[in-house]
């Protein structure tokens, strides 16, 4: 496993312990799944130039449709939130209010 592999891996691991640590914010919990996304869609395209698979090279474009999509609802919802309640605390929700 060369080191650009391993700096991936240890970027996505750190990108989903930060979504675990501050899971009460939800600004913080986008920026780490931006980040895991990221790390994602590297290595993803990392590997599959590595072992000449084009085959599957439109899945990493695909991957960043997706996280693209995940990045506007998400700040859809963090304006939404911070209208509706002030701030961007999760904790302070009340999620069985419609």
């Amino acid at each position: 496993m060369t080191t650009i592999y391993l700096n991936l891996i240890l970027a996505f691991t750190l990108a989903l312990s930060g979504v675990l640590i501050y899971r009460s914010h939800l600004l913080s919990t986008l920026l780490c799944l931006e980040g895991m996304m990221l790390s994602l869609f590297i290595l993803m395209a990392l590997t599959i130039s590595h072992f000449h698979m084009f085959s599957l090279s439109m899945a990493p474009l695909i991957l960043l449709v997706f996280s693209a999509c995940e990045a506007g609802v998400g700040l859809a919802l963090l304006v939404k939130t911070s209208n509706a309640h002030g701030n961007d605390h999760v904790q302070s929700l009340n999620l069985l209010q419609c």
